[in-house]
């Protein structure tokens, strides 16, 4: 199967969150069970072409925008591991600045941004020849791309046999856009605005296209699949997502074991394994050696960990809330690394110094750090307000560190609730979302610390889970054909 992916992230090259990891670890699996799958992704002014091989081409295509052609030059490397490859889009107008989205505000012509990406996505596989089954267009930003395939593209001789499959990952980013604006740009009449498969509230919404125009729809996990249909989850969606429900289904994402693997990680002092638990204490201990004098350097007390985005999403007003109390009382320390909106930032700094043996902070993005830091915590918190699915719950059952999370989306799909009596589960869950709910659920968790017997039955619980991104991928397959199947084709 020709699998031809477009979207904004992908690892290891432009990534913000974890639909960048998911578009590699698919990509790869795809491709290990024999598709041809090609990467399309702009060509940031952040991404190291050095580092990652990538190189000019002499392809210059055309896009058009509007009544006018639009430029540009296709640079090609691959997907580490792999020889998939990944084609990037270089525009110094749209690409050449910092970052990938302008936080934390995001660029004023985002819109623009992506849809001569969605664009450009057909024009570059036309100059390589290149003909799809699928295509698999990720998020509001490349949303678009499955209006183009029913409409301009339809009776192209390289797209009428192609099926586009449109994958959610976070609904509450839509994309939203005057209709005077992007309409004319993407070559749709503004007089049919009103009504149509674009409209929702009086502006373009993106996220509303991609659902309208795509033959599957997919989101991250069943239990979010849920939600954004039946919930306020779905943030004005769920009217569209009802009306496609025979062709929306949750997917679960998966893991990159092969990068996710405390057996094998390079990123940490000491690797090991379910049977060598005991050697994750090293990692522990290295962290404590970094940020901590030694006189406080008691490894006894957990250290409670969380890698994420600081946004109101990811619950950081609960963490905000509780996390004073345990560190005062020394029963456990905290260790942070994330960034995001300024107000959180500026409240863990005050706390961090305030207690600065016990709220070890650490602000921006670093990969390697994040490996680093699931191997050495003893829990890992995510008290999200909601989640799509989540992969460092995922991470850190496979690392052995307890999740403590919120029971909502891929969060309820991943992390099941420990029960002493039958000595199954892999973490601890809470379902209201509130300061005391968060902190009875970390009470609960600590209990278990000094219990020699459940903790390790915990742990080693979850790291024999699988929660791999190969059977992500072969659910992806079984989707595409469905896909295919709908528009007449059967593969």
């Amino acid at each position: 199967m020709n699998i031809l992916v477009t979207a904004a992230e992908c690892t290891p090259f432009a990534k913000i969150g974890g639909l960048a990891d998911v578009v590699a670890a698919l990509a790869k699996h795809w491709h290990a069970l024999g598709h041809n799958v090609r990467i399309i992704l702009p060509k940031y002014a952040t991404i190291d072409t050095d580092r990652w091989e990538i190189k000019p081409t002499h392809i210059v295509v055309s896009v058009p925008m509007g009544w006018w052609q639009e430029y540009t030059r296709v640079w090609r490397g691959v997907l580490p591991g792999t020889d998939v490859p990944v084609y990037f889009l270089e525009s110094h107008d749209y690409y050449d600045r910092p970052g990938i989205y302008g936080d934390p505000e995001g660029y004023a012509d985002n819109d623009r941004r992506f849809l001569f990406l969605s664009r450009a996505t057909f024009e570059v596989a036309s100059s390589m020849d290149f003909v799809p089954d699928i295509i698999h267009a990720h998020d509001w930003h490349t949303a678009f791309a499955l209006a183009f395939l029913k409409s301009h593209y339809r009776y192209h001789p390289r797209f009428a046999r192609t099926a586009g499959v449109f994958t959610i990952h976070n609904i509450a980013y839509q994309g939203q856009s005057d209709p005077y604006r992007v309409l004319p740009l993407a070559g749709f009449r503004v007089e049919e605005f009103h009504g149509s498969w674009f409209d929702h509230d009086g502006v373009v919404n993106m996220m509303k296209t991609g659902i309208m125009f795509a033959d599957k729809i997919t989101t991250v996990s069943p239990t979010y699949a849920r939600e954004i249909r039946w919930t306020s989850a779905g943030m004005g969606m769920q009217p569209y997502l009802n009306l496609r429900g025979a062709d929306f289904l949750g997917v679960l994402n998966g893991a990159d074991y092969t990068e996710w693997d405390p057996t094998s990680d390079p990123h940490i002092v000491a690797t090991y394994s379910a049977e060598s638990l005991a050697s994750k204490e090293a990692n522990k201990a290295a962290l404590l050696a970094e940020t901590v004098p030694p006189h406080d350097r008691i490894v006894e007390v957990p250290v409670i960990g969380m890698v994420s985005r600081l946004t109101q999403q990811k619950g950081i007003d609960l963490l905000l809330g509780c996390m004073e109390q345990f560190a005062r009382s020394g029963r456990a320390r905290f260790v942070i690394l994330g960034s995001g909106e300024r107000r959180y930032e500026h409240a863990l700094h005050l706390l961090a110094h305030r207690h600065p043996t016990r709220i070890i902070l650490y602000t921006g993005y670093n990969s390697a750090l994040s490996h680093h830091v699931i191997a050495s915590a003893d829990y890992l918190v995510m008290p999200s307000l909601f989640e799509p699915c989540g992969l460092t719950q995922i991470y850190a059952l496979r690392y052995g560190t307890v999740p403590i999370v919120r029971a909502t989306g891929g969060l309820a799909d991943t992390v099941q609730e420990y029960n002493p009596v039958t000595t199954e589960g892999t973490g601890f869950t809470f379902r209201e979302y509130s300061v005391s709910a968060f902190a009875h659920a970390i009470e609960r968790a600590l209990s278990y610390y000094r219990h020699p017997f459940h903790w390790d039955r915990i742990r080693r619980n979850g790291m024999q889970q699988d929660f791999s991104a190969a059977k992500s991928a072969q659910q992806y397959i079984d989707v595409f054909r469905w896909a295919l199947e709908k528009i007449g084709r059967v593969v």
